[in-house]
């Protein structure tokens, strides 16, 4: 072990007989797709026209917003039972005698370090503690730790002013790094190349060490607050970090300052990379995704860019405002699908990072959620707390897949689009080569049904009059299906399943309506389980509802007038 010292410095109509009242029960639910609703006598309801909370957490602000574009009750049933059988909890870890304050995983191991001084390595594959932990070095508390890239080194950092990297198979120290200016260290972050590693401290100086040498290869410093967060970027060439004072700072690889922007007001907390690139469809650029989150109770989304012919930008993209108290931590899951939030309103998020909206909110820690980490190879989340804590929980990949399409089911209006959907529209018209100039102008559903010829000309400068007839021409056709869709078929004659207009409905042992094709399909290939109630079938019975099929063809004839 080597000792080294660094260098100087809705509500609604009650439904006809043939349909379900809904699903009723105790307690709050899962936020989930912006559902909105109200309270009324303690219990929350699914009903004919919405969802009513019994009480609505402080965890569950704005994902209550409303959702106007879909109104399918029964969709909403569908996936808030899917949603809540997507996540769960598997293993509670409370081995430490303090707060945990971060929590990191590697391909095999999950490390936690604590207030208590220590830092401990559990196994994934039972989560039992390694018989070298814990690691004791650090003399005040542990405020971060993380893996390299190939797991072999963890590293940690201390109020004590040092970084120590450790060996994961031994539990032995392999150095102790001293910040220069002695101040308490409160992040850590390995390159993506495991070649260097950073340390930011509570003076506002940053440090990149080389891990090979163990020696401080350059420093930097912030011009106001504490260094409270750190990320690499994918491709290893700048690193971003956050500071007390709300600042993202990007850095190159030769630490030097690309860019400072004001994210947080009261200052960043956390911050991370998707490790996913997000092309531009037109350059071939790629695009990063990054997130930060801080005292204002907010988490954003950011698109970072860096080429050294362009040069650096760091564009917002949007906010999400689940949480009601400061968001304390941020992490992507590994394939970028998913971002996951802790916050001191003792709430855990989880985001669908396409759409926005919310898979998810865990409400299993008592105290203050301080860190939250996602495995790299398997659908497992970490979130550890002031309560002393870590939490395991696992995903059901197959139900989340499930959730995620029926959500996109849900999402049939154009102008709910985001711009993201408007660029999956754009190619699936043939249309690949416009998706830059779209996103440039930030072109989601409600602007791309606006556009005329004269905005295609003029504002997004297409200059091939034949690419702007063809885009009038599908634009046209989307506006065609909005009138159709708000025409509104009642949500009583749509299949659960197919979200389409029944045909010949059956009335299934769960007393719900369906089309009989699609749950025949779904009784032949699931679990005999209900689609809108995830219990299991009683029978495979399936009865004719010649009531409902009369009430729709009724339907169809004054519609088709």
């Amino acid at each position: 072990m080597r000792r080294l010292k660094g260098q100087p410095r809705g509500r609604g109509l009650f439904p006809p007989p043939w349909v379900s009242t809904g699903y009723r029960g105790a307690g709050p639910v899962p936020s989930a797709l912006g559902l909105h609703g109200r309270s009324r006598g303690g219990a929350w309801s699914l009903g004919f026209r919405g969802l009513r909370p019994a009480h609505l957490t402080c965890a569950a602000r704005d994902p209550w917003a409303p959702d106007r574009g879909s109104g399918a009750p029964r969709a909403l049933q569908a996936v808030l039972l899917q949603i809540k059988n997507m996540v769960k909890l598997i293993h509670t870890l409370a081995d430490h005698g303090d707060d945990v304050n971060c929590c990191a995983f590697s391909f095999s191991l999950l490390a936690t370090c604590s207030l208590d001084k220590t830092i401990r390595l559990y196994s994934l594959h039972d989560f039992t503690e390694l018989p070298h932990s814990p690691l004791k070095f650090h003399t005040y508390a542990v405020h971060c730790c993380c893996f390299s890239p190939s797991g072999h080194i963890l590293a940690s950092c201390s109020t004590d002013g040092t970084t120590v990297l450790w060996n994961t198979e031994n539990g032995q120290m392999l150095a102790v790094m001293e910040q220069p200016s002695g101040s308490p260290v409160r992040v850590c972050q390995f390159s993506p190349d495991s070649r260097c590693l950073t340390s930011g401290a509570a003076d506002g100086t940053v440090v990149l060490w080389n891990t090979q040498s163990y020696k401080l290869y350059r420093c930097g410093s912030v011009k106001d607050g504490s260094l409270v967060a750190c990320a690499f970027s994918p491709n290893g060439s700048f690193f971003v970090t956050g500071s007390s004072c709300g600042d993202l700072t990007v850095w190159d690889d030769k630490m030097r300052c690309l860019h400072s922007e004001k994210a947080h007001d009261l200052g960043i907390t956390c911050c991370d990379f998707s490790s996913q690139p997000v092309s531009d469809g037109e350059q071939g650029l790629q695009f990063f995704r990054l997130a930060s989150c801080g005292q204002d109770c907010q988490v954003k989304i950011w698109i970072v860019s860096f080429t050294h012919i362009l040069g650096f930008e760091l564009k917002y993209k949007s906010t999400l405002s689940g949480h009601c108290a400061p968001v304390l931590a941020c992490a992507f899951s590994h394939d970028g699908q998913m971002l996951v939030s802790g916050s001191v309103d003792k709430s855990v998020i989880v985001y669908d990072t396409n759409t926005e909206n919310i898979l998810h909110t865990l409400t299993q820690h008592t105290r203050y959620v301080t860190t939250c980490a996602f495995a790299p190879n398997t659908l497992l989340l970490a979130t550890g707390s002031m309560d002393k804590t870590v939490n395991i929980w696992q995903f059901d990949l197959e139900t989340l897949c499930q959730a995620r399409s029926t959500e996109d089911q849900l999402k049939q209006f154009t102008d709910d689009w985001s711009e993201e959907d408007v660029s999956t529209w754009l190619c699936a018209q043939d249309l690949k080569d416009l998706v830059g100039i779209f996103k440039m102008n930030n072109i989601d559903g409600k602007e791309l049904l606006n556009l005329t010829k004269e905005s295609l000309a003029d504002d997004l400068k297409i200059e091939s009059l034949g690419l702007r007839s063809k885009v009038l021409r599908k634009i046209e056709e989307l506006r065609t299906k909005v009138k159709s869709l708000s025409s509104g078929i009642p949500d009583e004659f749509v299949c659960p399943i197919t979200r389409e207009l029944m045909k010949d409905p059956v009335i299934a042992s769960d007393g719900y309506s369906y089309e009989k094709e699609a749950i025949e399909n779904w009784i032949s290939k699931k679990k005999r389980t209900s689609p809108m109630t995830n219990l299991v079938l009683p029978s495979a019975v399936l009865t004719p509802n010649r009531t409902l099929k009369m009430a729709i063809n009724r339907w169809l004839e004054t519609h088709q007038k």
